[in-house]
């Protein structure tokens, strides 16, 4: 894998993942999760967290280069880092899951 090869996995928060009024959370929410992410070291992924208000867009979100991979290449380009897309979502979610627990106070 080339050393210039820039992948960035776009990470869409659901405003409702924040509780009922989480619309007035999500912002705040996603800079602190990109703050917390820039440390993150995954694969060679860096990551953006932005809130999800159109649910037309996905989820997650692969890019390139600054340009968004279908679905069948993301898995080939995956493939090559050892890794599938289940895997990276089942982290990623995890992680952004504690950091929304973490966020909002929640004492299990």
């Amino acid at each position: 894998m080339s050393q210039d090869l820039d992948l960035k996995l776009i990470v869409r928060v659901e405003p409702g993942s924040l509780g009922p009024d989480g619309l007035d959370h999500v912002e705040a929410f996603c800079e602190v999760a990109n703050k917390v992410f820039s440390k993150v070291d995954y694969i060679q992924l860096s990551f953006t967290i932005v809130p999800r208000y159109d649910k037309a867009l996905p989820e997650l979100e692969l890019l390139m280069n600054d340009v968004t991979l279908p679905e069948q290449r993301a898995t080939l380009l995956l493939d090559k880092l050892h890794v599938t897309f289940d895997q990276v979502e089942e982290e990623v979610m995890e992680r952004i899951s504690k950091l929304i627990d973490r966020f909002l106070g929640h004492k299990y």
